[in-house]
């Protein structure tokens, strides 16, 4: 059968729902440029003040050198710096992801029992506060030279935001809604399934943006005491080269590998909490 002008039925649907979808589609490329244009407009200052200052001479050039050699260091050295990235890139998602495993179990356990978390609270507090660049160099004692001590750093830096976020959203779920789920009968597993930790991942995605970055911080650690390869061992060797253009070329790679993995988490943020009020566009207006 088919509808008024020859069309058929599915051809009218899909034609109103790409209608329908265009505006939608350019709403968000507004919104995005919306929220995009005042850190680029920054990140283009900075540029411009960097620029202008190496420039005009206003600094020596061993000092600071200048964004045009700077971008012409990664330039020209494209296939060392993918290297490089790469390895920092794996030991940081592997310290990342221990962490997020380790720090959700704990978070548990201290949430489902207060004498446990009494007991490791003050333990994990200590943990975090000791400087991991003065145990790092333990780790390769123990563990030698390679892949395993620049993971564990990455993994004691960022374990604690995981644990302290996650701890933080399991205990801010409604006392309501756990008394609810009591008293239809529902079990302690599917309790937290259902209810506890739905509600505690804006906590822990606050904690995983937070971890991620400093995961990278841990990865970077990890390579400046017992590693030959990543980013950290290339700003070391420039560092040793008096190279200041590759240093600053190897600090821009690694500001925006730490850029890219928090975007990551954001963005799976996004898929993973749609009904969160944090990823509504919109402002909620109360009105009495």
């Amino acid at each position: 059968m088919l509808a008024r002008g020859g069309r058929r039925p599915s051809i009218v649907v899909e034609t109103a729902v790409r209608t329908a979808a265009r505006p939608v589609a350019r709403e968000r490329l507004v919104a995005l440029a919306e929220r995009s244009w005042r850190p680029f407009a920054l990140l283009a200052a900075g540029y411009a003040i960097w620029w202008a200052v190496t420039q005009f001479g206003l600094v020596a050039a061993y000092k600071l050198p200048s964004p045009g050699a700077t971008f012409q260091a990664i330039w020209n050295e494209v296939g060392y710096f993918a290297h490089h990235t790469w390895v920092t890139t794996f030991e940081t998602l592997l310290g990342f992801a221990v962490a997020l495993v380790l720090g959700v179990l704990a978070a548990v356990v201290m949430v489902t029992s207060a004498e446990i978390e009494k007991t490791l609270y003050p333990l994990l507090l200590f943990a975090q506060v000791v400087p991991k660049v003065a145990i790092a160099p333990l780790f390769v004692v123990w563990l030698g030279f390679g892949l395993t001590p620049r993971v564990v750093v990455a993994v004691l830096i960022a374990f604690f935001p995981v644990v302290v976020s996650m701890v933080t959203g399991l205990k801010s779920v409604d006392p309501e809604m756990l008394q609810l789920a009591s008293t239809m009968g529902a079990s302690k597993v599917k309790t937290f399934v259902k209810i506890r930790f739905p509600a505690s991942l804006p906590h822990l995605f606050s904690g995983l943006k937070v971890a991620v970055t400093l995961a990278v911080t841990g990865a970077v650690v990890g390579e400046f005491v017992g590693g030959n390869e990543g980013l950290g061992s290339v700003i070391l060797q420039a560092n040793g080269n008096l190279d200041t253009p590759m240093l600053f070329a190897g600090l821009v790679v690694l500001s925006l590998l730490g850029v890219v993995l928090f975007v990551a988490v954001e963005f799976a943020e996004q898929l993973l909490m749609p009904w969160h009020a944090s990823r509504r566009g919109e402002t909620v207006t109360v009105t009495y």
